[in-house]
């Protein structure tokens, strides 16, 4: 649940942010596709923006599984779950700019704003959502102990 409501709030972010620059949502799903794809996702139509949609969402189950592991180990990540939540959001951050995008396929021209932005909506739309759902569904109660 948890990934699946981040990686909406996420896809969703990046369509209005994509069309503000003109950008379809057919045009970002196949930049999503790019990663793994290259330049080639720009030319395979519905096939790669579909492939985009399915990485997108992957990378969110990934994120939101990560966070849940980790609160079977740290359980002030389920105490403070708002403060957890966006330092997750910024961590997830890192990952995606320092790790994955230099790794993969995509052309990437980071500017400030756009990181900025990008560092706001993981810590808002992708940390925060994740904290709240994990620790709102979860098996463990914070009344057990470890």
């Amino acid at each position: 649940m948890a990934g699946f409501v981040a990686g909406i709030l996420d896809i969703s972010s990046a369509f209005v942010l994509a069309g503000i620059k003109g950008r379809t949502p057919i045009w970002l799903l196949q930049y999503v596709a790019s990663g793994l794809l290259g330049g080639q996702a720009f030319s395979g139509g519905f096939a790669t923006a579909a492939l985009g949609g399915v990485l997108h969402f992957l990378i969110a189950l990934g994120a939101a599984t990560v966070f849940y592991v980790a609160t079977r180990k740290l359980r002030i990540l389920m105490e403070r779950p708002v403060l957890s939540g966006l330092v997750y959001g910024v961590a997830v951050h890192a990952f995606m700019s320092l790790l994955v995008l230099p790794l993969s396929a995509a052309k990437v021209r980071p500017t400030v704003s756009g990181v900025v932005t990008q560092l706001i909506v993981h810590m808002l739309l992708i940390g925060l959502p994740i904290s709240l759902i994990v620790r709102r569904f979860s098996s463990l109660s914070l009344n057990q102990s470890p």
